[in-house]
């Protein structure tokens, strides 16, 4: 079943966590723990106002931070979202096999040097025609022309990364290490490049702020002052480079953001589209930001299987670590029953998860506890499927990029 997303929920049941909550225990007590649940409504209420954010610009769907292909087509079939952002070249051959119209415009956000998926794009002009791969290096086109040669494969497309990294000499480098061209001359330099090279085409430009949109700034000023700056920064090189890009090549997109940086991205003038994809679920990341604060989508429930002490119950299972730098807030977080907590010199395990607090002591063997995972899409990692819940009942179920035996990093 693929969710029908066209209408906006009147009513937000996951405010009261107190029915919310319960209500997902009691639709899915006859599946086995792990149990993933997507709230369809909750799905609902986070797209459109991903589409209020945007404010007409088109948002670009990042796969990475879903992983399931029915919440990809449910999203894609709603006005105002327009292509993918993939994050591997075999994924994204993978959707475009569908033949499906939605998965016609699929930009790789990250190189690939997968020569057997290189080989397969090269070898089939419809996928060739609907993939833009990603390229920040001169290298990256080498190997692409080793893999298939140009005037024996289909036309290549290919966009550019410029790093949106914000550098100071007070602050140094914030931000993710991602492409090495950071000024405009640098891009156009290999914009120039990529024009002289037969086999290619340049259609588009991108920038991740990631230090704007991947970081909570709920209650941290010197964080908002940073993010602030950076904004302004970016914004002129953005525009920079863009406009030095447009004066030798027709590019179709420049793509810019993520969930956390809707507001700022699109008020650059040079940006054509949005990427979002995290704020669909709703992790709990995103419970420390000021502009925002989407409804938890996506959760999942564990079993208490030991009691070791009267104030500790033990899940099993639990260490669903997020990426990035190893830190309590990459832990999934315990939500119901509420006032939960992990042990400092435990947190969550792989094969067991202790918790301590008061509702700890009213815990028995068998009974569920919710967590919500720190980032969208990895929690699919750890799933076959997701049950989509809507009114207390499940209604539906949708399988992960797992769950179709499919696992690209």
């Amino acid at each position: 079943m693929i969710p029908d997303l066209t209408s906006r929920p009147t009513d937000s049941p996951w405010i009261e966590p107190s029915e919310y909550w319960p209500s997902l225990t009691a639709a899915t007590e006859d599946r086995s723990a792990p149990v993933g649940v997507i709230g369809v409504d909750a799905l609902a209420a986070n797209a459109h106002d991903l589409l209020d954010r945007a404010g007409g610009m088109p948002i670009r769907v990042a796969s990475k931070s879903v992983r399931v292909r029915g919440v990809l087509d449910a999203v894609l079939a709603l006005p105002g979202f327009r292509g993918v952002m993939a994050y591997t070249l075999a994924e994204a051959l993978w959707l475009s096999e569908t033949g499906d119209d939605r998965y016609d415009d699929i930009l790789i956000g990250y190189p690939t040097a997968d020569r057997a998926a290189i080989a397969r794009l090269a070898a089939d002009e419809r996928a060739a025609s609907r993939i833009t791969l990603m390229v920040d290096d001169v290298a990256q086109l080498l190997l692409i022309d080793a893999v298939a040669p140009p005037g024996a494969r289909a036309e290549i497309r290919v966009a550019i990364e410029l790093d949106a990294s914000y550098r100071t000499p007070l602050l140094g480098h914030i931000g993710v290490r991602r492409s090495p061209l950071h000024e405009p001359d640098q891009v156009l330099a290999l914009a120039a490049e990529i024009l002289r090279r037969p086999g290619f085409r340049l259609v588009g430009i991108m920038a991740y702020e990631a230090q704007i949109a991947g970081v909570v700034n709920r209650g941290k000023p010197v964080i908002q002052a940073m993010q602030a700056g950076s904004v302004r920064e970016l914004a002129e090189r953005r525009g920079a480079a863009v406009a030095a890009v447009r004066q030798i090549a027709d590019l179709e997109f420049v793509n810019g953001g993520g969930t956390g940086s809707i507001e700022s991205t699109r008020a650059d003038g040079s940006v054509t589209e949005v990427a979002a994809g995290s704020g669909l679920l709703g992790p709990h990341l995103f419970d420390g930001y000021t502009a925002f604060t989407p409804a938890p989508a996506a959760a999942f429930a564990l079993d208490v299987v030991r009691r070791p002490t009267d104030d500790i119950a033990t899940l099993l299972g639990g260490g669903w670590i997020a990426s990035g730098p190893s830190a309590a807030d990459r832990s999934p977080k315990p939500v119901w029953p509420e006032g939960l907590r992990t042990l400092p010199r435990e947190g969550a395990g792989e094969v067991q998860t202790p918790l301590q607090g008061d509702a700890a002591r009213r815990l028995r063997i068998g009974d569920r506890v919710w967590l919500r995972h720190t980032k969208a899409g990895e929690i699919s990692e750890h799933l076959d499927a997701f049950a989509l819940v809507r009114d207390g009942a499940v209604v539906g179920e949708l399988p992960t990029y797992r769950g179709e035996r499919r696992t690209w990093l």
